[in-house]
This record gives structure tokens, sequence and C-alpha cells, in this order.
């Protein structure tokens, strides 16, 4: 199926490694020019590489840390100098942040700073891009909501979840769409020290229908059909991608 993605540019954060490196490569892989960003240069130069050799649209490569004070105005700024026009944004960058319930403040804002405050001002230093032409695509990744600990990263994602589907109601008529996409257990360095041994195994055969971990492709294809113009009729929505883990009505 042809995603009409050719041509199409796109900026890509936390794309360095793990399900971000993979929507990276499936975007360059369907035409697009991808703007990738992540704090380790030397993982990005290998992203270029493996795009490259697989005969995909070479990459942009920029190295900021999203969390930085000034990270997401200089990312919005590089990205524009460098693309010229941006139609997709895939906030992708976070990290997994288990907490004590009597953990320090410092710790959850730590969490709500990486993982909302900076998606949602990268977002807005590239909104009036987006109103100007009348069109673009944001998609957000966010996280499972079934933790069995309490998690910081979470709890900032279920706000990710909640500001984009009021953002989604907002720009709709502007011919902007905002939807978000949740992973379920995607075999990631993240999810790896969790399982060890035959954890994994015996988890997958007792609470995923489909028997096993998701990859960070399964969520890649859904990330590239979302952000198509495949897609034109979906916005402020939550599409999951877990194997049927996720099976509760609520």
């Amino acid at each position: 199926m042809d995603l009409y993605l050719d041509a199409k540019t796109a900026v890509v954060t936390g794309a360095s490694q793990g399900i971000g490196r993979a929507i990276a490569k499936q975007l360059a892989a369907e035409g697009v020019t991808v703007f990738a960003t992540a704090r380790n240069r030397e993982l990005l130069d290998s992203l270029k590489q493996e795009i490259t050799r697989a005969g995909g649209k070479q990459p942009l490569l920029f190295t900021q840390d999203l969390a930085a004070a000034a990270g997401s105005e200089q990312i919005a700024a590089a990205a524009q100098e460098q693309l010229g026009q941006v139609d997709i944004l895939v906030n992708n960058a976070g990290k997994s942040n288990p907490l004590h319930p009597l953990a320090p403040e410092a710790d959850w804002q730590q969490s709500m700073v990486l993982d909302f405050y900076r998606v949602r001002q990268l977002t807005e230093a590239l909104l009036p891009h987006f109103m100007e032409r009348k069109e673009g695509v944001i998609l957000n990744l966010c996280s499972g909501y079934e933790l069995k600990n309490l998690n910081a990263s979470a709890v900032a994602k279920a706000a990710v979840v909640s500001w984009s589907k009021a953002l989604a109601s907002e720009l709709g008529p502007a011919g902007i769409r905002v939807n978000c996409l949740q992973p379920g257990l995607i075999d990631t360095d993240n999810i790896r020290p969790f399982f060890p041994g035959r954890e994994r195994q015996l988890f997958a055969e007792r609470e995923i229908p489909l028997g096993d971990f998701g990859s960070p492709e399964d969520m890649a294809n859904m990330a590239a059909f979302l952000v198509s113009p495949r897609a034109r009729y979906m916005t402020g929505t939550v599409a999951v991608v877990d194997g049927g883990l996720r099976r509760y009505p609520f």
C-alpha cells in the first residue's frame, strides 16, 4: 500500500534507539526526509548508515538533549532551517522513571519536563508553521496505563494524551491532525531488564493473546500509517499496539 509519504518531511525526537529509531527508518524507507534528533551522535550516525544501506531517504541529524532548557526551541529552529518545510512531528523522546510513592519532588519534575513540558513546547514552537500552511501531522508517543508500579513517566504521558485530545479538537479546523501511539510491551532496552531469563516468555504466554512482546518495527508500521494521508480522517485518538495485552474496557 502506498502511504503517499514520498517527499514529505518529518521531525523525530529520540531517534537514536528503540521505537524512535525504528520510526525514523520506516519513514525514510517511505521516502520521507527525516530530521532525526537525539543526544547520542554516535547512535545517530549509525542510524544514518543503516538508512542509507537500506536505500531509504538520507536523513538529517541533529544532536540535542531535548530535556535541556532551550532544547525544544533549538530543535524546532534547526528543523525549520534545514528542512524548510516541516510536514510531520513525531514526539517520541522520553524515559521510563519508576518511583517510590514518596519520591522527591525533583524526580517527578524530571519526568514532567522531558515527557510532557518539552513535548508541548516543541509542538508549540512548530505550530505557527503548521497553522500558516493549514496542514501538518503530530504524533505523540504515550505510555501504557495498566502498570504494576508507580511510574512518573507514565503519569506525564497521561497528561500528553489529555493535551493531545484537546489540541486535536482545536487544530482540526486548521487541517492539522494530532494522534497518540501507545505501546504495549515492546522489546527495547527499557523493557528487557524487567523480564530476565524466561520471564518474558512466561509472561507473554500468560498475558498477551498474540503470545510475545512486540518489536519496535511493529510500532513504526503503525506510526507511518498514522502520519500518512491514508489516516486523513483520524485525529484525537490513541492507537494501541500491544498484542491484545490491554483487554479491559476502561
